[in-house]
């Protein structure tokens, strides 16, 4: 997504980043502390005109967060509980500097058709959606045939708010 703006970026990645969080957080306070702690593990290695952008993603309905799914019976419960139903999908986004550090959230509302166990099952069965939110990529099939409406960013149900990321980026240059 950050090619569609035409900055120039680097991809780095620490393996084994903690993406755990404290069981009292609600909503959009789970995605800002996993963004943060990402954020805080490459503080160490930043260079003095480097930027860091980190976010996480959460999806979160009946006042409960589902992240990614640890495998197919789990993605299967996650696609039956939004299946009918509207939930949100929540990003934080963390830019940090060595002297600078900024989060903000994005919120979009997604509201799922009633899928059938086949529809779920040949989902996860074809693409494995066990590294996404809710197990489920908008992108994919399952948003094809199942995503009635959205209110709010498309790409924020990907992954990362672009729109926004670039409104806060031009308030730092």
């Amino acid at each position: 997504m950050l090619d569609g703006l035409g900055i120039a970026y680097e991809v780095k990645t620490l393996p084994g980043i903690d993406e755990s969080y404290p069981a009292h957080l609600q909503g959009e306070e789970i995605p800002l502390y996993i963004a943060k702690s990402k954020a805080a593990a490459y503080l160490n290695q930043l260079v003095s005109n480097e930027l860091i952008i980190t976010a996480d993603t959460v999806v979160w309905v009946a006042d409960k967060v589902l992240g990614k799914p640890a495998d197919k019976t789990e993605a299967i419960e996650m696609l039956q509980l939004l299946s009918g139903k509207t939930h949100q999908v929540i990003t934080a986004v963390c830019l940090l500097t060595r002297t600078f550090q900024h989060t903000f959230t994005a919120l979009t509302e997604v509201s799922f058709a009633r899928l059938s166990n086949e529809e779920i099952n040949y989902y996860v069965d074809t693409y494995q959606p066990f590294d996404k939110a809710g197990a489920y990529g908008i992108q994919e099939w399952i948003g094809f045939i199942g995503v009635e409406r959205i209110s709010g960013s498309y790409f924020n149900v990907m992954g990362l708010p672009i729109q926004k990321l670039y409104r806060e980026l031009a308030k730092i240059q």
